[in-house]
């Protein structure tokens, strides 16, 4: 039977319908390329294009507990269960570099750049350049360890150029890596590799901006759940489950029973207002640290070296020791192994050891095995260790000089004298290394040049004991290369008149360490880190204690449980640009960016409000009307429509918000239908909630008797034939979503095609 009315049109449409192997638990599309990150049970991270192509797999081997992608889409950072943050190449998942910022599960990241976008490049203050290409070829690559393949060292790899663009930073865009930890833990890294700050929120006094009287109030048990930086990096909204009490408890009637869910408005705007000196500082600290594992790794695979060599040759020569003793006279082996060669009558035994294993041929094998040694630890000083101390060299003396700057400077924490003593470290550890490498030369010329220029001979040559003597001089009686390479209290023998030149130098400047010439290689090398450690601890802890907590949001009460069930609230916070009459007084020029808090109120909550979507926003501007007597924030709650339940929710472009929803059954979570729901924010009668001086109360009880119900007919709604499951992944950039079916599906849809042409692919 025909009728006039056209067939209804599904307003998305399905790109892709694909299958999974694992059940994904996060996902998350790259902001500048159609790439999506996945994370399944087990722990791997999936890349594929849009197109369902998959580009690579890896196993971290620990569990997964977070995911986000750098601003710029080159780099993915990954939060592990054990508190470490490894940041992986989007080329082809290469580890670039592993942060031990926890202790805990980082259960959530955000990587937020700096929002302000300048026309005229040449105001932009914020561009660096880095001088030290001017100077120096590019920086050294990590040595690798003999026997290692590459990437076994956890650091990067020879052919990977993406780390050195991670370090290089000079025309980056100031950026944050925002780190929170189950444990309450709130991490802070310029570009994702230097730290520079941490609190956490079981430590911030939390004050109540409209109160008559000073109150202060903070949390215990609580756990994050997920951190959110502003686009001017001015201010951090930390998503919480927790108790809030009294700062101090005076009597039992101040006591609050305020366990549920909360929203901190952290203040973090010395990152707008230091962001140039900070990048300056990061610049330079970070590819010290770069450059500082260079000279690390140098050592151990120089020690190593050595140490092999002269496994061999102990190997070879500690028998001579036995045999002496037990067929020689009383005196010391090597004292009787000289008068052997002097001409002295020898037992059997000795004398056979000595024309099979001291022959010509024999030394030349053991000292070639020395002599190769040599070589190698030469190449690795020339070409990893020395050009890394000397790069380290020059970036101290710009840190140096920006220390100088005091106006500038102090604020963020670098301090004149720790730089100046980490700098005099550094070119003492430049001058050992010159020292070592002399004495290593030294070794290598006499000991095994001369040997290589004999012809081989089986035989014990009468006068050719002299090549013996300076081999055993060097090796067998002492080592004078292994003290360089191994910490050791005990002190290098120095002349007294190069100890005294030493101590004249002094008085003329530039340093005052007149002992660095009693130490070894590797301690003096302690010693620098010992001091660059100390040096960049303090632009830490200046940071740290200059973010504050600024506000606090009671949401909704949750039952005495523990408070790991907030990790399973879906929840978004996205900042969008528009009009808003409440303006920062830490406002940068790309001003118009409001907060969106999205939250699914808990099923077990003590409140009335039941399968409710609460929605907050400029909750980061209410604090600057705080000079009137009543500040407000808006907020609305959306009821779910019935036989529905919330999965997940995402903030879009445009002020859109994206609900999945599943059909509210008894059977199994595979059964029944879904679908996907998007809501125009900005259009949605929000209600002003008036900031009450008291924190006792719940601010969304105040929305009961407004709430707006969803309506599956008057919304943008697209069934879908399965049960869907967290997480969902939208795209602002590509303007998708992929859902994940509780079927290990992947349903991938378009979300900005116009709803008059798409037709039903399902």
């Amino acid at each position: 039977m025909e009728t006039d009315e056209p067939p209804r049109v599904l307003p998305f449409q399905l790109q892709f319908d694909k299958p999974v192997a694992s059940q994904i638990k996060f996902a998350e599309w790259n902001p500048e390329k159609d790439l999506l990150a996945m994370v399944t049970e087990d722990s791997k991270i999936l890349l594929h294009r849009f197109n369902w192509q998959r580009l690579w797999t890896i196993f971290p081997g620990r569990c997964i507990t977070s995911l986000c992608w750098c601003p710029d889409g080159k780099a993915i950072a990954v939060g592990l269960e054990d508190g470490t943050i490894s940041l992986h190449d989007v080329e082809n998942g290469k580890l670039l570099r592993s942060l031990k910022s926890h202790i805990v599960a980082v259960v959530s990241l955000n990587w937020e750049e700096d929002g302000q976008v300048i026309k005229d490049d040449s105001v932009n203050n914020s561009t660096y350049e880095d001088r030290t290409s001017r100077f120096f070829p590019p920086a050294p690559r990590v040595p690798r360890m003999p026997g290692l393949v590459p990437g076994d060292t956890g650091f990067m790899d020879d052919s990977e150029d993406s780390f050195r663009e991670l370090s290089n930073s000079s025309y980056q865009r100031f950026n944050i890596l925002c780190s929170g930890d189950k444990d309450g833990s709130i991490c802070f890294s310029i570009f994702g590799i230097f730290p520079i700050g941490k609190i956490n929120i079981h430590n911030l006094s939390i004050p109540i901006p409209f109160a008559t009287e000073p109150t202060t109030y903070r949390l215990s048990n609580a756990s994050i759940s997920k951190v959110a930086l502003s686009k001017d990096l001015c201010h951090l909204i930390v998503m919480c489950s927790g108790e809030l009490n009294h700062d101090e408890v005076e009597s039992a009637e101040r006591q609050l029973d305020m366990h549920g869910f909360h929203c901190l408005l952290l203040d973090t705007s010395i990152f707008w207002k230091r962001k140039n000196e900070l990048h300056q500082v990061a610049q330079q600290a970070s590819n010290i640290e770069d450059l500082i594992e260079v000279i690390r790794t140098s050592l151990s695979v120089m020690s190593k070296q050595w140490k092999d060599a002269m496994h061999t040759f102990h190997e070879k020569f500690d028998s001579l020791s036995r045999l002496i003793i037990d067929h020689g006279l009383d005196s010391s082996p090597q004292e009787e192994f000289l008068s052997l060669l002097g001409g002295a009558r020898t037992s059997p035994p000795v004398h056979q050891f000595l024309v099979n294993s001291l022959g010509e041929l024999g030394v030349k094998r053991v000292s070639k095995v020395v002599c190769g040694a040599g070589k190698e630890l030469q190449h690795v000083v020339l070409d990893h260790l020395q050009p890394a101390a000397e790069i380290i060299c020059f970036r101290m003396g710009e840190l140096r000089g920006l220390s100088r700057w005091r106006t500038r400077f102090q604020g963020i924490g670098l301090d004149e004298t720790l730089i100046n003593n980490a700098t005099e470290k550094s070119g003492i550890l430049l001058a050992q290394v010159e020292r070592f490498m002399r004495v290593l030369s030294s070794v290598v010329q006499q000991v095994c040049i001369k040997l290589l220029m004999q012809e081989p001979s089986d035989q014990l040559l009468p006068y050719n004991s002299e090549l013996l003597v300076i081999f055993l001089k060097f090796l067998y009686d002492q080592d004078p290369v292994k003290p360089f390479l191994e910490l050791s209290e005990v002190d290098i023998e120095t002349e007294m008149e190069a100890v005294q030149r030493v101590r004249e130098l002094v008085h003329f400047g530039g340093f005052s360490d007149c002992e660095y010439l009693r130490r070894t290689l590797a301690e003096e090398f302690k010693q620098m880190e010992s001091s660059f450690k100390e040096a960049f601890l303090m632009p830490f802890t200046t940071i740290s204690r200059k973010m504050v907590c600024k506000d606090v949001l009671p949401l909704f009460a949750l039952p005495s449980s523990p408070a790991s069930v907030s990790f399973m609230i879906p929840m978004s916070v996205t900042y969008y640009k528009g009009a808003s009459t409440a303006i920062s007084s830490y406002q940068t020029p790309e001003h118009g960016f409001i907060d969106y808090i999205s939250f699914q109120i808990h099923g077990d909550s003590s409140s009335n409000i039941i399968n409710c979507i609460g929605i907050s926003r400029g909750f980061m501007h209410s604090l600057s009307n705080r000079i009137e007597e009543s500040a407000s924030l808006e907020a609305i709650l959306l009821s779910v429509p019935d036989g529905y339940h919330c999965v997940d929710l995402a903030l879009y472009k445009d002020g859109q918000i994206v609900l999945l929803l599943n059909e509210t059954a008894d059977a199994s979570e595979s059964s029944g239908e879904s679908c996907m729901m998007i809501v125009q924010a900005n259009e949605l009668p929000f209600v002003s909630i008036p900031r009450s001086s008291c924190v006792n109360t719940w601010n969304l009880d105040q929305l009961k008797d407004s709430i707006m119900h969803l309506q599956l007919e008057n919304e943008k709604v697209r069934n879908i034939s399965h049960s869907v499951v967290a997480p969902l992944a939208v795209s602002a950039s590509r303007g998708v979503a992929c859902v994940f079916a509780a079927r290990k599906r992947a349903l991938v849809y378009i979300l900005d095609e116009d709803e008059d042409d798409v037709s039903d692919t399902e």
